[in-house]
Parts: C-alpha cells; structure tokens; sequence
C-alpha cells in the first residue's frame, strides 16, 4: 500500500531535482503608497524544502500571492513551471495551505476532500488522503464542529488531494499542539521525499531549522539572506552565554568581544564573539556566578541579527 501510495506521488509529471519550478524576477510589487516586495528575485526548486521567514509586512504573503497567481506584479515576472501561474496546466499541479479564505462549516470533511479532488486530473486516493492529514475517524465530521487544530489537518488534506507538484504552505502548524505539529512535519518531509517541491512559511524558527533544505529571509520587501539552515546561523557570529550573575548588565557589556546581552528571568543572555575571553573575565569579576550554560548562536540569533540589520541598512539609506 505504502509503495503504491508513493508511485502516485510520483507519477504527476515529476521534476529533475534541481530544476526551477517557479521563478520570481525582479518583481516589484506596491498596495497604494506601501511597498510589499522591491525588485525580488527567488528561485524554487524541485524536491526541495525552501523556508520564507521574516517578521509580518516582511513580504512573504504577497510572495506566495503571486505565485498563486492570485496577485500580479508591478514590474518583474513570475512564473511557475514555466508558465503563467494563472494558467490552468500549471495550478492543476500546485497545491496550497492559505491562512486566508473560508470554509463551508457545515459539509464534512469527506465531502470537502471529495470536492477539491474532483477539480485535479490525476487526484490522490480518498483514504490516501485521509491518512497523510490524519483525519481517520472525522470522515463524517463537518468542518464547523473540527477542533482548530483538526481543521488545520483538513486544509492540508486539502492542498496535497490533487497530488501536486508544488505544494504551497502558508504558515500550516498555527494552532497546532506539539505532538500535532511533529507529525505535520513528518507528512511534509514524505512529501519532499517522494520528489515533490514545498515552499513553506512559517513564523517557527524550530520548523524552519528542522524542515528547510533552504531559507530566505525576507524584510522590508526584499531578501536579506539566502542558504542553508546552516549557512543562515553562520551570519549570527559568536556563542550565547546564559548565567546568573550579580554584576550590572552596564558592566557586562564593556567586556572586549560582548556582542549584546539581554536578561531574562533573572539570567544575563551575553553574546560573545569570542566567548571563551569572555567567561574567563566573568568569573574573575563574579567567583560565585552560577546556572551558566554556552550555546551555538542559533537559527532565532541569526534571524534577529539578519533583520536587524536590514532595518538599520534601510534607516541610513532614508536619513
């Protein structure tokens, strides 16, 4: 079953790995006297998992919009297997998990699964459906009386029933408890492995770390950076040094090599680009100092350092 199951995904007009499956080039797109995207240019490419992150108004949602093809751009062109994304051959082969639009409460989740099914060619099984979403046993359940996170598993459901090639997912965990975010995540890592294209955005930085084969950060309407999980944490330089200590932040700060330090819960968060010098002075200052942990900056430290400086970039550029 689960062989077969995967020769379905397959079968709908797979891509090589590698190949761009949907491109933006240099789009620039405004709503009135706001500027959402400032002459983007992003490729996505097939079997890949690729990560938009960035804070709200970054310009994520006009991104997947116009890909969707339910926005057009003010300059720059967008295209989607290469083809208008408006065009019926190429939204046959995308799916998508929008925040935004709503659901007839009172058909049930069969029906609801039936219906989008009915609008693609080659559909997967209903019960296949039914048990990558994990909604076994709410078949016969309208969708007004599904818990929010049951509801969130239902619009899966509904972006993946066509088996499409690019699957679109527009922040899918919200809602979600953790053991049913984990195994959302299992269900969109298959997908990738069966050599499908996600692009997903998401506000948790831990799903983005453990989903991503790529991330863009986006602010301000444009990129700021572009990698790997792991090349993205590499832009936040220096470890992270949690303690609790009796000297004064203002005096922690001076320390050669502290990049920032925030406190937190009564902890100082000290960011050192060279840490050990740093731990050496706190503990010639502060013998009794305690509770003392050091980390690798991580994907959150790379995200803020990443967006911070845009803003402070785009702030110079305006004075």
């Amino acid at each position: 079953m689960i062989a077969a199951s995967e020769d379905l995904f397959r079968s709908h007009n797979s891509q090589q790995p590698g190949v761009v499956v949907a491109r933006l080039s240099a789009v620039s797109k405004s709503y009135g006297d706001i500027s959402a995207l400032r002459a983007v240019t992003l490729d996505v490419r097939a079997g890949e998992l690729l990560a938009l992150l960035g804070p709200n108004g970054a310009g994520k949602t006009t991104t997947v919009k116009l890909l969707l093809g339910l926005a057009s751009p003010d300059a720059g062109s967008v295209s989607v297997f290469g083809g208008d994304p408006r065009h019926p051959e190429n939204r046959i082969r995308t799916g998508a998990m929008l925040q935004v639009g709503r659901v007839p409460e009172t058909v049930r989740v069969r029906e609801h699964i039936d219906l989008f099914s009915s609008y693609y060619a080659a559909p997967l099984p209903l019960a296949e459906t039914i048990r990558v979403a994990g909604l076994q046993g709410l078949e016969k359940r309208p969708f007004g009386e599904l818990s929010g996170g049951q509801k969130q598993r239902l619009l899966f459901a509904l972006a993946i029933c066509g088996n499409p090639d690019l699957l679109v997912l527009d922040e899918p965990t919200v809602g979600l408890d953790v053991e049913a975010r984990r195994f959302l995540w299992d269900e969109i890592r298959r997908v990738v492995a069966r050599g499908k294209t996600v692009l997903l955005t998401t506000h948790y930085l831990q799903e983005a770390d453990a989903l991503a084969d790529r991330i863009v950060v986006m602010n301000r309407g444009g990129i700021t950076a572009e990698g790997t999980p792991a090349e993205i944490k590499a832009c936040a330089s220096g470890r992270q040094i949690r303690c609790v200590t009796q000297l004064p932040i203002a005096e922690v700060c001076a320390i050669p090599s502290v990049i920032e330090v925030q406190s937190d819960r009564g902890s100082l968060m000290i960011r050192a680009a060279d840490a050990d010098s740093v731990l050496r002075e706190l503990l010639s200052r502060d013998p009794q100092l305690y509770d003392l942990h050091v980390t690798s900056a991580g994907l959150e430290d790379a995200f803020l350092a990443l967006t911070r400086n845009s803003e402070n970039h785009a702030g110079k550029e305006m004075q």
